[in-house]
């Protein structure tokens, strides 16, 4: 059986899953942490099918943090699919994106984000706004 992941990451830009790991290991919280790059292989992950399905469902993450741009499933629809799911719905899902849509955001609210973050140009604010969700959300935040 695969150990439990804390926080599942669903990002396809390679420097900027880097930068978060390294960001979230500050907390010690890197090795707590999926990483899937695109929205199709994270619904597998989270529903235990294909590969997955020998995973336990109902073991989910504390957090997901989900970028928008992603190929197969973007990150509207994998948020749709995560909140209409019992297994999922409760998840906290903080959009982590660098949309600065006003339509991105409302978006991801009406679909039960519950956060939405821009992410920050430059390296220092990057790292500093990750390790601020991930000490929120995986250490302090109580979860459902």
């Amino acid at each position: 059986m695969e150990d439990m992941s804390d926080i599942l990451l669903v990002e396809d830009n390679k420097y900027n899953v880097e930068f978060i790991l390294e960001a979230l290991n500050k907390h010690n919280l890197a090795h707590r942490v999926k990483v899937f790059r695109d929205g199709g292989e994270a619904l597998k992950y989270l529903f235990a099918a294909g590969e997955y399905r020998d995973r336990c469902s109902f073991q989910q993450p504390r957090l997901i943090l989900l970028d928008l741009g992603l190929p197969k499933v973007d990150g509207l629809e994998l948020l749709r699919m995560i909140r209409t799911n019992e297994t999922t719905k409760m998840i906290p899902v903080v959009v982590f994106s660098s949309s600065t849509s006003d339509q991105d955001r409302i978006d991801s609210y009406r679909l039960g984000a519950n956060s939405f973050i821009i992410k920050p140009i430059g390296y220092d604010r990057f790292v500093e706004t990750v390790s601020e969700i991930g000490s929120y959300w995986a250490l302090q935040n109580a979860p459902p």
